[in-house]
């Protein structure tokens, strides 16, 4: 069944777009939104991590991170976020 559902899939074309973008909620304090941005800004820079092969937060000082975040076209982060970036990809072990 799973090859019969990968090949009506694969014959269809699909349409990637971009998700729709939805503004930030009106009235919340500054700090809300900066740590909105910044949690975001670290996903991503997390995510381009664990791309090309970081996998422990040894693997990330943040030399990496911020090489990382001008390959992905991202500001350089801050301390705080790269911390956050370690954070995210710390695997618990």
């Amino acid at each position: 069944m799973t090859a019969a559902v990968l090949a009506s899939h694969t014959s269809k074309q699909l349409s990637l777009q971009p998700l729709h973008k939805v503004p930030l909620p009106a009235g919340r304090p500054r700090v809300w939104y900066e740590s909105h941005n910044r949690r975001l800004k670290a996903m991503r820079l997390a995510i381009a991590l664990l791309d090309t092969g970081v996998y422990r937060p040894e693997q990330a000082p943040d030399r990496t991170i911020r090489t990382v975040a001008a390959l992905i076209g991202v500001h350089p982060p801050s301390e705080t976020t790269c911390r956050m970036v370690r954070a995210l990809i710390y695997d618990g072990r």
